[in-house]
């Protein structure tokens, strides 16, 4: 298995996309072919751990069948996640599952992935590198779910970004508490896309790159542009598919929808790859907020970022630039030159439209629509009326935008909607949205104890115990001081 760049440059081996995070010439790297599964052969596969190390073994071709285990075995070991098969699925009704990625360290789907990739990185760094430096930018779950994965993680060191108005207090808080000798995180004044922009400017800097390098370092990154973040989010679908046919929820040839609340397009593009795989999927369901960007690109093959950028209370979607669609881009049309051309319109126009023969090949498999915060805030309180289940504002737009894929298409395909946060990580709203705001006043964090009060849902301990971690990481910088930050950072640690 190799892989190329989204944008035509030299292919190359697993571990190099991986340790690299990101080509040299600004594009993703991506699998040259996909493998095909056989459901014959996986389908008695007894674990999730299990599961991965077979999907792994296929895409990780220049690792040892004990380095991938060795990988996985660190990652899903006993207590980082506090369900047996690391995700949940739970039976909503007959026809409408809720698969739970929250039960990592962090309460967020980040964790699946990056449990795993600092050992993935490890194994594939070069010796002649004396340590990996990480950047990041997030919305949000990623930073905190990167720092974690990676805290005292040797010959490594970890730089978070985030926007410092554009996160919730419960993440803001999980991030500038953050322990670890080898982890650094600032706020920026502005938004996600300029903080995703920043580190991308930064990685492909001949300056920057060559600053780095002097002091011992190379950059990579834990954001989904890195294929080995990618990787373990492909593993989940298949899973679920197993899942539900192991206990007759599905026939052997029957196809189920997934619905994705997404911003960057990672989780997505993961339900994509696990479908050219040959996992039966009839619709991967585009769930957006009213950033809308991604959705709209789904319904009409125009992307145009030249538009308002709101926030919201599911912020860990507020996003214009979603990176990983280059991939879905590369993987449609197999034409570096004609992506290349995509991206360079949308860097200097602001906006790409794609060919209608392109558009028809992302319509066959995907879906799109947005959900307001009214209509999020009222999905929250449908599905927890309706099935006795509480969730964050991400899965509830999932939830909204999946009501309305049913009332347009009249389509009864079993669905699986993703579920991408714990609801404690954004209590205050989900308490607004059960008791129509009569809760706007008070602390964030005593919103925690009033939800638990009122459902008697748990409270998880590493959010319960924020309010009494100190605050290790303060700063909040310009948005074009990002690399002094970093220099600051590793010269001084």
């Amino acid at each position: 298995m190799r892989y190329i760049s989204t944008r035509g440059s030299k292919e190359v081996q697993a571990k190099e996309a991986i340790y690299r995070g990101i080509a040299e010439d600004g594009g993703l790297y991506t699998p040259v072919s996909i493998p095909s599964l056989d459901i014959g052969e996986i389908k008695n596969i007894d674990s999730y751990a299990n599961l991965a190390k077979y999907i792994f073994e296929l895409y990780l071709t220049d690792f040892t069948k004990e380095e991938i285990a060795d990988c996985i075995d660190r990652a899903y070991s006993r207590g980082r996640f506090d369900t047996k098969d690391i995700v949940g699925i739970k039976k909503l009704s007959p026809g409408l599952f809720a698969l739970e990625l929250w039960h990592g360290p962090t309460y967020a789907f980040k964790d699946v992935a990056l449990q795993v990739l600092p050992y993935l990185l490890l194994k594939s760094m070069p010796s002649f590198y004396k340590q990996a430096l990480i950047l990041v930018a997030t919305s949000g779950d990623t930073g905190k779910a990167a720092l974690e994965g990676f805290k005292d993680v040797e010959r490594t060191k970890i730089v978070v970004f985030y926007p410092s108005e554009g996160v919730s207090d419960v993440q803001k808080r999980q991030m500038t508490t953050q322990e670890g000798r080898n982890t650094f995180v600032a706020g920026i004044k502005g938004n996600f896309d300029d903080a995703q922009s920043g580190v991308k400017e930064i990685f492909t800097s001949k300056k920057c790159i060559d600053t780095i390098e002097n002091l011992g370092f190379f950059f990579t990154s834990a954001n989904s542009i890195n294929f080995g973040r990618l990787l373990p989010q492909i593993v989940y679908y298949i899973w679920s598919y197993l899942v539900l046919l192991k206990a007759g929820d599905i026939s052997e040839d029957e196809k189920i929808n997934f619905v994705v609340p997404t911003g960057n397009f990672g989780n997505i593009l993961a339900g994509f790859i696990a479908k050219l795989m040959g996992i039966p999927i009839n619709k991967l369901i585009v769930a957006s907020n009213i950033n809308s960007v991604v959705a709209d690109f789904v319904r009409t093959g125009l992307y145009d970022r030249r538009r308002k950028f709101y926030k919201t209370i599911s912020p860990s979607m507020d996003i214009l630039v979603a990176s990983n669609l280059e991939r879905l881009l590369y993987l449609v049309t197999r034409d570096s030159e004609r992506v290349k051309r995509y991206m360079l319109d949308l860097k200097t126009e602001g906006y790409f439209k794609v060919e209608e023969e392109v558009l028809k090949e992302i319509q066959e498999s995907f879906w799109g629509d947005f959900s307001t915060d009214d209509q999020t805030r009222n999905s929250i309180k449908t599905i927890y009326r309706e099935y006795g289940y509480l969730v964050d504002p991400h899965s509830a737009v999932g939830f909204d935008v999946y009501t309305k894929y049913q009332k347009q298409t009249s389509d009864n395909t079993k669905t699986v909607v993703l579920q991408t946060a714990n609801p404690y990580k954004f209590a205050k709203d989900v308490l607004n949205a059960l008791f129509d705001g009569e809760y706007n006043n008070i602390d964030p964090f005593e919103a925690l104890e009033i939800l638990y009060a009122k459902t008697g849902v748990e409270v998880p301990e590493g959010i319960k115990s924020l309010l009494s971690k100190p605050i290790l990481h303060p700063d909040v910088i310009e948005k074009d001081k990002m690399f002094d930050f970093i220099l600051e950072k590793i010269r001084d640690n």
